[in-house]
């Protein structure tokens, strides 16, 4: 309610919907890399989040906002925490905290969910909205504060990537009425990389099987199972502040 900004459709449909996400932030051991964490300037931290969209697909709006509720949220958490590591700077920057985010979005590939995940940015007049008066308290979800310019976007900061190809999986979710892609990992592309992938369930197997839909005796669920393998790479070493060299050169 605090960001609706007075706006009736942030109030009767966004904000009557249910809690969208959970994240953890943890620290890397400092054992993990090789040759260990030698400064507190070093340590690596990881943000894991883990979300759950609207699920009506009259809601597209919706979701798209519950979206960037999410990353605002992930921002401030990570604007903290960077802000804890490197105390002495004056604008912690959130994206040196890498995020794996696993969510079911209950949008295909083609939203404006997937849209502004993917690329950081959707247009304030996406079709997504519905073209209902959300103008007013967009700005509260964007990289770009109300008092900066805009450019008729709405951004986030985190350059993110989907773990799986739009080809490798025709379908996360396998009901009787409804087959397609609506779950999603996402991961700091910035500091990992995809090691391996669990790929689709045998499409044979559900034909042999005359299997239409799930839930089904042998699969308990109408999703499918995503699993991600990533390679997070080590924290690049903290510059050296050019005055120390200075200062020990002079006294050499």
């Amino acid at each position: 309610m605090a960001n609706s900004e007075g706006s009736e459709v942030m109030l009767n449909r966004v904000m009557t919907k249910d809690n969208i996400g959970v994240a953890i932030l943890l620290e890397i051991h400092k054992d993990t890399f090789s040759g260990g964490i030698k400064t507190p300037q070093d340590r690596q931290l990881l943000l894991v989040a883990n979300a759950h969209m609207h699920w009506d697909p009259e809601y597209s709006d919706v979701k798209l906002i519950q979206t960037m509720m999410f990353l605002s949220e992930l921002k401030s958490i990570a604007e903290r925490a960077a802000g804890s590591v490197l105390s002495g700077s004056p604008t912690p920057d959130p994206g040196s905290v890498p995020i794996v985010l696993c969510a079911d979005l209950n949008s295909l590939p083609d939203s404006g969910v997937v849209e502004y995940l993917s690329n950081g940015e959707v247009a304030e007049n996406h079709k997504d909205f519905k073209e209902l008066r959300y103008n007013e308290c967009l700005s509260n979800f964007s990289c770009n504060s109300k008092n900066g310019t805009s450019d008729g976007s709405i951004t986030h900061s985190f350059q993110l990537k989907s773990a799986y190809d739009s080809d490798m999986m025709p379908y996360t979710n396998y009901t009787y009425d409804f087959k397609g892609v609506i779950d999603y990992i996402f991961f700091s592309k910035t500091h990992m990389s995809v090691l391996g992938l669990l790929g689709p369930l045998d499409s044979q197997w559900l034909v042999d099987n005359n299997t239409t839909g799930c839930p089904h005796p042998h699969i308990p669920s109408d999703h499918f199972s995503l699993l991600a393998q990533l390679e997070l790479r080590p924290p690049l070493p903290h510059p050296v502040n050019p005055l120390n060299r200075l200062h020990l050169s002079v006294n050499r």
